[in-house]
C-alpha cells in the first residue's frame, strides 16, 4: 500500500470503529486471528499496510464490506441505524408534497438555507 492509501484506509477503519462505538482494544479482540492493539493503532494512523487477509478480518469485525474500507462513500446499510431505518420506512409511504414540506421543515430546524 502506498502512503496515501494507508492513511485513507486507516482513517476509514477508525471511522467505522467509532461509528460502531468500539474501542481499538474491542476491535483488536473482535478480529480473528486477533490483531494486536498496537497493530490497530498503526493501521488507523496509516503507519502500516495490511494484507488482504487482515482487510477481510477487519471488515468482518467491523460488520462492513471490505470495499467500504477504501472509500469515503458509505453505502446506505453502513449509515442505517434502527431509528433511521424506521424513519425511512415511514417516509417512503408519504406523497411527494409531504416529503417536500418535511424537507423544508428540516432545513429550518437545522438552520440550513
Amino acid at each position: 500500500m502506498d502512503a496515501e492509501l494507508k492513511k485513507r484506509f486507516g482513517t476509514l477503519v477508525a471511522a467505522h470503529r467509532k461509528r460502531r462505538g468500539m474501542t481499538q482494544q474491542e476491535l483488536a479482540d473482535a478480529t480473528t486471528p486477533n490483531l494486536s492493539l498496537n497493530m490497530i493503532g498503526r493501521i488507523e494512523t496509516g503507519k502500516t499496510g495490511v494484507s488482504l487477509a487482515s482487510i477481510v478480518n477487519l471488515a468482518k469485525a467491523l460488520g462492513v464490506d471490505e470495499a467500504e474500507l477504501f472509500t469515503a462513500e458509505l453505502p446506505n446499510s453502513a449509515l442505517m441505524t434502527p431509528q433511521l431505518s424506521a424513519l425511512t420506512v415511514r417516509l417512503s409511504s408519504l406523497p411527494e408534497a409531504q416529503l417536500e414540506w418535511l424537507s423544508r421543515l428540516i432545513d429550518v430546524a437545522l438552520d440550513n438555507p
